[in-house]
């Protein structure tokens, strides 16, 4: 599976270009099928690095490579793939998805 479609790039806002906005954007989805960790992604440099939310042994804001999320494998060896059903959404609304 492609993590990222040319799409997806169009949308994508650049790295800090959303980092005074209350309540931005999130455009993109990966996950593992076979373990429990979630990238959210909200902005991408066009090349490698994105800021996103994630989702694993802790929940938090921060920085990830799209060359890491392909090396990543779960309990059963599976890749990692993208939501091909996300709907881009704001970042409050993720955060409520996870709150105890």
């Amino acid at each position: 599976m492609k993590l990222l479609t040319k799409e997806i790039l169009r949308k994508l806002p650049v790295l800090y270009s959303q980092e005074n906005i209350d309540d931005p954007m999130v455009w993109v989805k990966f996950f593992t099928p076979d373990a429990n960790w979630t990238w959210y992604g909200m902005e991408f440099d066009g090349k490698d690095i994105f800021f996103g939310y994630v989702v694993g042994l802790e929940k938090e804001l921060g920085y990830f490579s799209l060359s890491e999320l392909k090396k990543i494998r779960g309990t059963f060896k599976l890749p990692v793939e993208r939501d091909l059903y996300f709907t881009p959404t704001r970042f409050s609304a993720i955060k409520k998805i996870y709150e105890n």
